[in-house]
């Protein structure tokens, strides 16, 4: 009788080939990605990005019953309403009538730094046109992973954790829906912008130069795609700030204290970025990692409410 418990405990417990299955594809799909990454670029625009995801979840849900892989299409379904929310609340935010603001943020920033202006003196000390530097490389690079690791989480997470996905979307959520508002109330021109209507001194937006000095030419498509479908006077937060500061909280919210300190150099170090390549002033940047509080303490405050209600409704929970 022994014999027979051990011999089905060895069979529940051992990898079911429909499992390996599903893994191995799940590896086909990630290398398939990148492929696309490397030949056509990040995807970026909503559709793109929203079948990318379809095709994880369905590679995911190999081998999983009726109900998981109806539950996967309701979640999918959640992330495709979050993002067409977003960007139609976001393309409309110019069309309230409400004056685009050139300089509230410049003067801002001037405060903040003691009457120096940031964007144009970054450019003047570090910018020397047609000669790429190490630092234009990295910050291409680093701008580029607004498009990757936010997103991430969206996929990875809906496949290994559930629960913890519910999580993540709700914070990533209340962050864009949060800025949408401020883009409606207080739509504010990016410094490159305030430059070409006369109200900053004369900038370059230099965002993708680093690329083609690595050879990633194809990568730079990602950024003038992002170009041509943004709203270009959402600044005020920056979301590139935002959700860097959003990933590095995230990522790092089981771990050690120096850790999560470390990990915060992703978003000081986008913030420098976008400064110096004259898409963002600080102030915005600094407005984008108060929305993503925001959106941690509501969402945490939320949670605790729900756990505290279901404990009263079962005490002996």
């Amino acid at each position: 009788m022994a014999d027979t418990t051990a011999t089905h405990d060895v069979v529940s417990t051992a990898a079911r080939p429909i499992d390996t299955a599903r893994k191995w594809s799940l590896a086909a799909f990630v290398a398939v990605f990148l492929w696309s990454v490397f030949t056509f670029g990040i995807p970026v625009d909503r559709i793109a990005v929203l079948t990318w995801m379809l095709a994880g979840f369905a590679v995911g849900s190999i081998g999983r019953s009726r109900a998981q892989i109806s539950r996967m299409i309701r979640d999918w379904v959640v992330l495709v309403t979050i993002y067409m929310a977003y960007d139609y609340s976001r393309g409309t935010a110019d069309q309230w009538g409400i004056p685009v603001n050139f300089t509230g943020p410049r003067n801002l920033d001037g405060i903040l730094t003691l009457g120096r202006e940031p964007v144009s003196e970054m450019q003047r000390h570090f910018y020397t046109p047609g000669d790429v530097k190490w630092y234009d490389v990295t910050g291409s690079i680093i701008y580029m992973t607004h498009f990757v690791l936010p997103v991430l989480p969206l996929a990875v997470l809906r496949i290994r954790n559930r629960p913890e996905w519910i999580r993540y979307v709700r914070r990533f959520s209340v962050t864009l829906f949060t800025s949408v508002l401020v883009f409606i109330v207080y739509p504010a021109a990016p410094p490159w912008m305030a430059s070409e209507q006369g109200f900053m001194p004369p900038l370059e937006r230099i965002t993708g130069r680093g690329w083609g000095e690595v050879g990633l030419d194809t990568v730079s498509k990602t950024f003038d795609r992002g170009v041509a479908v943004l709203n270009p006077v959402a600044a005020m937060p920056s979301l590139h700030a935002g959700l860097a500061l959003l990933v590095a909280l995230w990522f790092t919210r089981n771990s050690a204290r120096w850790v999560r300190g470390a990990a915060l150099l992703h978003p000081f170090f986008m913030t420098v970025t976008l400064v110096y390549f004259g898409e963002h002033y600080i102030v915005d940047c600094l407005a984008g990692w108060l929305v993503v509080l925001f959106a941690f303490w509501a969402s945490d405050r939320w949670e605790d409410s729900r756990t505290e209600r279901a404990a009263i409704a079962d005490p002996s929970a």
